[in-house]
C-alpha cells in the first residue's frame, strides 16, 4: 500500500477514473522483435510428445516408406527450437505492433467492408467437428460439413436470386476469375469464341478487369458522367457482337448506387454478352435488391466482407459464385449434391470449369459466415443493409462539415455504404496530401485508406462504416479527421512527417519493388539481409 493512501473511507467523487481526453492519447507498443530463427536455441521444446512403445510403433509403421526417395527429406527441417513461454511472448509481441479490426474504429478501411466478426463463430470453426475433418475424406464421413456447404449455397442462392451457387473459390478476386472463366466456357459452347471483349468501369472493383484481361479478353472501361453514375451512352457505343460481358459493381466504390443498373443489363444482353455483377459492395443492399431481379446473368460474393467472416491480414478469405441455369452446367467441379438421403461430391459434369481451388471452398470461413446468416435470418440480413446505409449517410454528413473535405459527384445525393472523398481543397491550401493524413490517424488508433487507383477521384479517401460501428464511434473518427486537418493548418509538418506513435515510422517503398532485398524464407534473409550462407 502506498505511504500516502488514505487511511479513511475513499469519497467517490475521488475515486473516478480520470475522464478520456478529447481525442485518445494512442500510442502502439514497439518491442524491436527479432525473427523467432534469430531467437532459436538448439534443444529447447514447447511439447514434449511421449514416445511410442515398440509395439505401436511397429504397428504405425513408416510414414515416409511409400513416399518416392525424390520426396523424402534428406534431414529434419530446420525449425527454430523455442520453449511455450518464448513462443508466447514473441507472438504476442508481434500482436501488441498491429492495429487490427478489434482494436479499433476500422471504419476506414475502405471498400474492404471490415466489420465485427463474432467471437462465437470462431469456437465453432475450432470444434474438433469441424477442425480436424480432411477434405479428403469419403463422402459418407462428411455430411454434416457438406450439408454446411448446400445449405449456404441455397441461402446465397436466394439472397442473390440465383439458381446456383458454388463455394469452390477461395477469394473475391478468384470468384471473379470464376465468373469471368464460365462466361468464356458459355460462350465456347455457342460457337461464339470470337466474342473477346470484357465491359467495366473505372469505379468497379481493378479485380474486375484484372481477371478479365488475365483471361485473354480485351477490356473496355466506362467513365462516369458528370452525376457520377457509369455513363449509358457510352455503354451503347461500346458493345458489339465482340462483347462477351459487362463485369459491373453497383453499388460502385463512389459508393453510388446505379439506378438505371437494368437498362445497362438488357443494353449487354441485347447483343448477346452476359452480365455479371460483382456485389463485394452488397453490404447496404442485403434484403432489399437482388442481382437477379436487374436480370444479371452471374453474381459473387466476398465472404470475408459482407457475410462478416474475417480478412485474416488478406486471407484465407472465401468467395462465392451465384450463376443462373443457363449458366450451371459450367460452374467448377465438383459441386455440392443431395439426393434427398444423402449430400455428396459430384465430380461428373463434362462442362464444367474445372476446379479453380484445391478442394470445395475455405470451410472455416464458410461455417462463420453460414452461421452469422442463421443468427440474423431474413430480417436481420435486411436490417443489417439499413443501419449500413444509415451509418454511412451520418457519417457523410459529419465528414462534409470538416473545411477541406468534399465527396465529389452527386452532390447532395445519398450514398449505400461507403464514400469515396476527395481532400483536395485541403491538399491545395495547405500541402498535406491524403496519405500523410492516413498515416497521421495512426497515431490516434484508427486505420484510414486512400483510393485503389487509378486516383481518378484527387487526394482521396474511402470511409466505410458498415453496420458494426455506434454513434459513439462515428463522432470519434470524425473528431480524429476533424483534428488532422486543423493540424495541417497549424502544424503541416507534424503531418507530413507522421505517424510518431506507431510502432514502425515509414516502411521503406523501395525496397518494395527491388527483388534484390525480398525475403519470404529464412534461407532468404540470412542470405540477403544477414550475409550469411
Amino acid at each position: 500500500m502506498s505511504a500516502h493512501a488514505p487511511s479513511g473511507p475513499v469519497d467517490p467523487a475521488d475515486a473516478k477514473v480520470a475522464p478520456k481526453p478529447a481525442l485518445r492519447r494512442y500510442h502502439a507498443a514497439r518491442w524491436d522483435e527479432s525473427l523467432i530463427f534469430e531467437q532459436s536455441t538448439p534443444g529447447q521444446r514447447g511439447v514434449l510428445p511421449p514416445a511410442l512403445d515398440a509395439g505401436i510403433a511397429e504397428s504405425v509403421g513408416d510414414a515416409t516408406a511409400s513416399l518416392p526417395p525424390a520426396l523424402r527429406r534428406q534431414k529434419p527441417p530446420a525449425l527454430p527450437e523455442l520453449g511455450q513461454q518464448a513462443v508466447l511472448r514473441h507472438y504476442l509481441r508481434l500482436s501488441q505492433e498491429n492495429l487490427g479490426a478489434d482494436l479499433n474504429i476500422d471504419v476506414g478501411q475502405g471498400t474492404c467492408t471490415m466489420k465485427y466478426s463474432p467471437k462465437v463463430n470462431d469456437q465453432l470453426i475450432r470444434s474438433h467437428k469441424l477442425a480436424r475433418l480432411h477434405p479428403g475424406q469419403h463422402d459418407d464421413t462428411t455430411q454434416g460439413v457438406l450439408e454446411i456447404l448446400w445449405r449456404m449455397e441455397k441461402m446465397l442462392a436466394e439472397i442473390s436470386g440465383m439458381d446456383r451457387v458454388t463455394l469452390q473459390p477461395g477469394a473475391g478476386s478468384a470468384a471473379i476469375w470464376t465468373n469471368v472463366a464460365m462466361i468464356r466456357a458459355y460462350h465456347a459452347s455457342r460457337g461464339e469464341s470470337h466474342r473477346d471483349q470484357v465491359i467495366t468501369t473505372i469505379f468497379s472493383h481493378p479485380s474486375n478487369a484484372a481477371c478479365a484481361k488475365t483471361a485473354g479478353y480485351e477490356v473496355i472501361t466506362l467513365y462516369p458522367d458528370a452525376d457520377g453514375y457509369p455513363d449509358l451512352e457510352a455503354l451503347k457505343a461500346a458493345v458489339s457482337d465482340r462483347t462477351a460481358a459487362l463485369l459491373i459493381t453497383n453499388p460502385e466504390d463512389t459508393g453510388i448506387f446505379n439506378p438505371r443498373i437494368k437498362e445497362f443489363v438488357d443494353v449487354v444482353h441485347s447483343v448477346g454478352g452476359l452480365a455479371c455483377y460483382d456485389q463485394a459492395n452488397a453490404n447496404g443492399i442485403l434484403g432489399i435488391t437482388r442481382a437477379r431481379d436487374a436480370g444479371f446473368d452471374l453474381c459473387h460474393f466476398n465472404l470475408h466482407k459482407t457475410f462478416s467472416t474475417p480478412h485474416a491480414c488478406g486471407g484465407p478469405a472465401a468467395g462465392a459464385c451465384g450463376v443462373t441455369g443457363a449458366l450451371a452446367p459450367f460452374l467448377p467441379s465438383p459441386t455440392v449434391e443431395f439426393d434427398g438421403e444423402r449430400y455428396f461430391l459430384d465430380h461428373d459434369r463434362p462442362e464444367s470449369i474445372g476446379k479453380v481451388r484445391p478442394y470445395t471452398g475455405v470451410a472455416p470461413n464458410i461455417v462463420r459466415a453460414y452461421s452469422w446468416i442463421m443468427s440474423l435470418g431474413a430480417e436481420g440480413l435486411r436490417e443489417v443493409a439499413e443501419i449500413a446505409v444509415l451509418n454511412n449517410n451520418y457519417l457523410l454528413t459529419e465528414m462534409l462539415k470538416i473545411p477541406g473535405v468534399s465527396a465529389p459527384y452527386a452532390k447532395g445525393k445519398r450514398r449505400i455504404e461507403q464514400v469515396r472523398y476527395s481532400w483536395e481543397e485541403l491538399a491545395g491550401e495547405t500541402g498535406v496530401h491524403s496519405e500523410d493524413i492516413g498515416l497521421r490517424a495512426a497515431d490516434y488508433g484508427v486505420h484510414y485508406w486512400t483510393s485503389h487507383h487509378p486516383y481518378l477521384v484527387p487526394e482521396p479517401a474511402t470511409l466505410e462504416p458498415t453496420e458494426s460501428y455506434s454513434k459513439a464511434d462515428l463522432d470519434e473518427y470524425v473528431a480524429i479527421m476533424r483534428a488532422v486537418a486543423e493540424e495541417a493548418r497549424t502544424d503541416p509538418e507534424t503531418v507530413r512527417t507522421a505517424p510518431h506513435r506507431s510502432s514502425v515510422h515509414r516502411n521503406r517503398e523501395a525496397a518494395l519493388d527491388d527483388p534484390n532485398v525480398w525475403a519470404v524464407t529464412w534461407r532468404a534473409y540470412r542470405r540477403k539481409v544477414l550475409d550469411a550462407s
